[in-house]
């Protein structure tokens, strides 16, 4: 079997899908390569994601990837979620294809992204 049962499951029952209005941070990736385009939104409050959701417009590895890093992040430091690594998701997701590994990177994007957003709307200065 090419996908393995964490990516099945978070591809046909992702968590945390869909817009969220008056966002902290939006942050959007896209691939032009394979088409996936992927939009991650995060709530902030004292410094923690306390809300994270996201759009994804891709195949089911871009779907498994999103929904399972906003599982990683949500509950977090701001600062732990920049850690986070598309290793990291694609291991939480018991691997990816090597052809869709990409996906587990836009992921990793997306978060990176959306943290920017909240940072700029905030004036807030990013480490580099």
């Amino acid at each position: 079997m090419l996908y393995s049962e964490k990516v099945m499951d978070h591809f046909r029952h992702p968590r945390n899908l869909g817009k969220m209005e008056d966002a902290d941070g939006i942050g959007e990736v896209g691939n032009a390569k394979c088409g996936d385009i992927m939009k991650m939104y995060i709530r902030v409050e004292n410094d923690i994601i306390t809300d994270v959701s996201f759009c994804t417009f891709g195949c089911g590895s871009a779907i498994a990837s999103s929904s399972m890093a906003t599982e990683m992040i949500k509950g977090k430091p701001v600062k732990e979620a920049l850690a986070l690594t598309n290793k990291a998701v694609a291991e939480a997701l018991d691997g990816l294809p090597a052809h869709k590994m990409h996906c587990s990177v836009l992921a990793e994007e997306a978060v990176r992204a959306a943290v920017k957003d909240y940072y700029d709307k905030n004036g807030i200065a990013q480490e580099p």
